[in-house]
């Protein structure tokens, strides 16, 4: 029972997701589906029109045979004018909500809070943009509309059949919906499977994303075949869940389908069987046996449309765990002017410190911590992998929330405890290679989209990667993904670059020399120390001999953890 009511109240929250999804678009959609339905109307009275002249010809109305045969070509011209309207539109409508809703939830991904460990990979959150938001989207725009349309479409074809023979028209309606009762039991089953489809489906898009974004790796390792036989694996996994569902569909399609030929006989017996007695004429015969189809397409259609709203239902539920990812603090930016101070610390109690563990762990990554980085300073966070140096960069940037204490800006006249909306204030450089597809010009101006050519050279100059100038195209040479192309300490350097660019005045550096030699490490650290006067330095490493060449260290220990 309660399982039941837990169903239903799913349901409930599915449509309020779709209707709230379709502010804007329900307006054309209905405007489209009322365009179908015309259409359905046109193509019953061309079913009537039919009769009309095969009785003419056939002597059983009196009546003008041209008329009959204009009426014949206006329905045949309205019928073509509407579907290309009809089409012409619904491809309209659709592209602009798909771009909209892929543009709202990769928005809301971006806009999403970091909890320290990611709840869906990158490949499920591309499968759900790229399979799930055309679901939903051909639904609102094509099938509930359609589905409108083949209403009226059986309606009308009913109607006209119990004027012509109210008997044989009830018989029709006992014989078919049977058959799709039967398919109705299903539904459930197929649902579920739908739902199995997408999560496989996620699973074998995220392994082909992260294989060929790590295939070099791969390659080294020599790891190519086990890769190829996981994807394999999950491919026969999602195979067999995809065959299971079509098994399904084809039988209650073939029991649909069975009802639906043992009405059309019928129908076509009565009418042999009219015509012998003289009870029927040759144009009710046709008319007869095309409102016969007209009543059974529509049906047909609503067979076939069964998966497809499963397959809504559950494209919904996967995408409304996008759309309900907890965003970060909106707001204006608050920007501190002047050289600006970073403070970790507690006040609470007479205790200084800030405590950090990840969501689902009891282990304290950071315990105890405090420290206030003048504004100014350079400083070197030295310790050992898995002391906490990441994390605290992330709790400076607001990524993170500290169990205990506060992360405070300050300019000697004001004080902001940080959040998403004094990120202003910082400029991050991650380790590793984070450059991104384009040219290097591009990826500086990530820092600082109206930096000058003077700007962009004195940064790469300050980041010791002045050998960008030396290359054939410059600052328009291209970078493949991730700076392929280049070497990890050149991307390196022009990451520094980027980072430099960017107007905070606090510059966060995660290991930024771990793939530069000795001497270019050197020549970073003097230049940073010497020419970036106006910023605060706080740069992260586990080499000692770093530590030595900033004017200030600070030294986590794994155990204080």
């Amino acid at each position: 029972m309660y399982r039941d009511r837990d169903k239903e109240m799913r349901l409930r929250e599915c449509l309020g997701w779709l209707w709230k999804t379709s502010k804007g678009f329900r307006l054309p959609a209905v405007l489209n589906g009322l365009t179908g339905i015309l259409q359905v109307s046109v193509s019953l009275c061309f079913v009537w029109v039919c009769k009309y002249l095969i009785d003419i010809v056939t002597r059983h109305t009196e009546a003008s045979l041209y008329t009959g045969i204009a009426c014949l070509i206006g329905c045949i011209i309205a019928q073509l004018l509407l579907s290309v309207i009809s089409t012409r539109q619904g491809s309209r409508i659709e592209i602009r909500f798909r771009n909209r809703l892929r543009h709202q939830l990769f928005g809301r991904i971006l806009e999403s809070r970091w909890m320290g460990r990611e709840k869906l990979h990158s490949g499920d959150m591309l499968n759900r943009l790229v399979e799930d938001v055309p679901v939903i989207t051909a639904a609102l725009c094509r099938n509930i509309p359609s589905l409108f349309a083949t209403g009226v479409q059986l309606a009308g074809a009913l109607y006209f059949l119990y004027r012509l023979d109210p008997q044989l028209t009830g018989l029709l309606l006992f014989i078919t919906p049977v058959a799709l009762l039967f398919s109705k039991t299903y539904v459930r089953r197929m649902r579920r499977l739908s739902r199995e489809i997408r999560t496989t489906d996620s699973q074998v898009q995220s392994h082909l994303q992260e294989q060929i974004q790590h295939r070099i790796l791969i390659r080294t390792l020599e790891y190519t075949e086990q890769a190829e036989q996981a994807l394999a694996g999950l491919q026969a996994d999602l195979q067999r869940k995809v065959m299971r569902r079509t098994d399904f569909s084809i039988f209650s399609r073939i029991m649909v389908q069975t009802g639906f030929a043992a009405g059309y006989a019928t129908a076509f017996l009565w009418g042999i069987f009219g015509l012998y007695d003289g009870s029927v004429t040759f144009g009710m015969m046709t008319a007869f046996l095309q409102l016969v189809a007209q009543v059974q397409r529509p049906m047909v259609e609503l067979s076939r449309q069964i998966p497809a709203f499963i397959q809504v239902f559950t494209a919904t539920e996967r995408l409304e765990e996008l759309s309900s990812l907890s965003p970060e603090e909106q707001g204006e930016a608050v920007r501190l002017p002047g050289r600006l101070g970073i403070c970790l610390m507690c006040i609470r109690d007479s205790l200084k410190d800030v405590d950090y563990s990840y969501p689902g762990s009891s282990r304290k990554v950071l315990q105890g911590f405090s420290h206030d980085f003048l504004p100014g300073s350079l400083t070197a966070v030295v310790g050992e992998t898995g002391a906490g140096k990441s994390t605290m960069l992330r709790l400076m940037l607001a990524l993170l929330k500290p169990d205990r204490g506060s992360v405070t800006l300050y300019n000697g006249k004001e004080r902001e405890e940080v959040s998403p909306l004094t990120r202003c204030n910082l400029s991050y450089v991650p380790q590793g290679n984070t450059l991104i597809s384009g040219t290097i010009r591009d990826n500086l101006l990530l820092g600082k989209p109206e930096a000058t050519e003077a700007e962009l050279q004195a940064a790469l100059h300050t980041a010791v990667a002045d050998f960008v100038m030396t290359l054939p195209e410059g600052l328009d040479t291209l970078c493949g993904e991730q700076g392929a192309g280049l070497s990890e300490g050149q991307a390196q350097r022009i990451a520094i670059a980027r980072g430099l660019l960017r107007p905070g005045s606090i510059l966060l550096l995660d290991e930024p020399t771990s793939s530069l030699d000795e001497e270019t490490e050197r020549k970073l650290l003097e230049r940073l120390s010497r020419q970036v006067q106006d910023k605060t330095l706080i740069l992260i490493t586990h080499r000692e001999t770093i530590a030595q060449l900033c004017t200030s260290a600070v030294r986590l220990h794994k155990e204080d953890a």
